[in-house]
């Protein structure tokens, strides 16, 4: 199976790599800006089979879409700083939208047929109003630029299915976290700060943003399962939200973070890593992805802040 994952390289694609590596029947080929590997992703280097294109150069993506005619492909790279997207709008519409519909277009014009992921984000919710989560039903409410360009490349993703008629697959996934997460991310950051304290590398002082909003969060390695059930057996044109269910705050996130790290410090919280505007509580329903799918999370919050805590160990 010729499976084709745009954003290979980042944390999600990275994991999703590794899970269809150790099912022994795919062929994976990532779509990258750069052809060299993260040190913490250089295992994957001999596994990977490699193409070199922005999602923007839309020649280049034709060419490399026709010459590799996937049979599967995971769409998850794209703009990935929901903070920074206030001061960066236009390089989140155009890494969101215009990267998302370039990849479609090419897809049309090779003529094949290819089974497509598209993955969305939880954030074109904006606050979980109903007390069960968000619903796929659920009306888009995105509160930030890039929340509003991934709902844009979610629609644009249906409207394709219609019309030239792929079979794209949408999935909108919540907050994850895990092992090889970048530290411009709050849990990665807390744990890479509290790293550092540990071993006297800098003062036990711990940044940090607000701490108030409540998010739901899921191990990268559940939702990169979560995706490949999606694709295997998700109905074309449809959306699934893929979260745990449980949204737990970022106050009570960094306590339990401070108590499995073992150390004392003391939390500021910093104007530049506040949020122009950040909503209170973003929950998923994921009930559609449960029934149709049987998916359930395997690793408790505890453990995945382990294994994060553990990672920064490594490589400090």
């Amino acid at each position: 199976m010729r499976v084709l994952v745009t954003g290979v390289m980042g944390f999600a694609g990275s994991h999703l790599a590794e899970a269809l590596l150790a099912q022994g029947n795919h062929h994976v080929i990532g779509l990258v800006r750069r052809v060299e590997w993260p040190d913490s992703c250089r295992h994957l280097a001999a596994q990977v089979e490699l193409h070199q294109c922005d999602l923007g150069a839309r020649e280049r993506l034709e060419q490399i879409v026709r010459a590799v005619q996937p049979e599967r492909i995971y769409h998850l790279a794209g703009y990935p700083h929901v903070g920074r997207s206030f001061q960066e709008a236009d390089a989140a519409w155009q890494g969101n939208l215009t990267a998302t519909r370039n990849l479609y277009d090419a897809v049309a014009s090779w003529g094949g047929r290819p089974r497509i992921l598209f993955v969305g984000s939880g954030l074109v919710y904006g606050d979980s109003v109903d007390s069960d989560g968000c619903t796929e039903n659920d009306l888009l409410r995105p509160e930030n630029p890039y929340a509003a360009s991934k709902a844009a490349a979610d629609l644009v993703s249906y409207q394709y299915t219609r019309y030239p008629g792929l079979d794209i697959v949408r999935v909108r996934p919540f907050n994850h976290i895990g092992p090889r997460q970048a530290p411009q991310f709050a849990v990665s950051s807390f744990a890479r700060q509290l790293t550092a304290i540990k071993r006297g590398q800098q003062p036990p002082i711990l940044q940090a943003g607000n701490l108030q909003p409540k998010r739901d969060l899921t191990d990268v390695r559940d939702v990169v399962t979560a995706y490949m059930l999606v694709l295997e057996r998700g109905r074309t044109g449809e959306a699934y939200n893929v979260g745990s269910g449980v949204s737990y705050s970022i106050q009570e996130v960094l306590e339990r973070l401070i108590a499995l790290s073992g150390v004392a410090v003391e939390v500021r919280q910093t104007a530049n890593l506040l949020r122009a505007a950040d909503a209170a509580n973003i929950r998923a329903n994921a009930g559609k992805l449960r029934s149709e799918m049987g998916w359930s999370p395997r690793f408790s919050l505890d453990q995945t802040l382990i294994d994060i805590l553990a990672f920064w160990r490594e490589r400090s």
